[in-house]
């Protein structure tokens, strides 16, 4: 007799959020469009592609985004802003082009918080512990210098 098939019945639509969804489809698409850009053309079309992305955003997730992308531009203006599944995020400059940093709003999964997040190429070890993602209320002088300095240790 056959077997069934496990995903038979199974109701696929339910597996990931409309939101997470909706980052994947984000996230081939930003890689189909970088692919064959020059890094000026990349820095360009990601710089407008960020900015997209925080007029999208509600007013209060906007203000924060735009002010972190501020704060992350002055501490290493090196690193090329982007999307990363839809959310602002920054790359190191080169061939690897690896994404190291992005903001993740409260309004993208309904979260009472947005978060700084940091991805493996990020050079944040400290120990055999450490933290890859901080929650963020509010935007304070301290809270702003504690981001542009992970900013600036993630970057090397």
């Amino acid at each position: 007799m056959p077997t069934k098939s496990r995903a038979k019945g199974r109701n696929d639509d339910k597996v990931f959020s409309e939101a997470e969804r909706a980052a994947v489809a984000a996230t081939a698409r930003e890689r189909k469009a970088a692919s064959g850009r020059s890094p000026e053309e990349e820095r360009a079309e990601g710089l407008k592609d960020l900015r997209d992305s925080l007029a999208k955003m509600p007013a209060d997730d906007r203000v924060m985004g735009e002010r972190i992308h501020e704060i992350v531009s002055k501490a290493v203006p090196a690193l090329v802003p982007k999307t990363y599944y839809g959310m602002p995020a920054y790359a190191r400059e080169g061939k690897d082009g690896k994404v190291i940093a992005f903001y993740k709003a409260k309004s993208k999964f309904r979260v009472r918080y947005s978060t700084v997040g940091f991805q493996a190429d990020a050079l944040l070890d400290d120990g055999e512990m450490w933290p890859t993602e901080f929650a963020v209320t509010k935007l304070t002088p301290a809270v702003e210098t504690r981001i542009a300095e992970l900013i600036k240790k993630a970057a090397g």
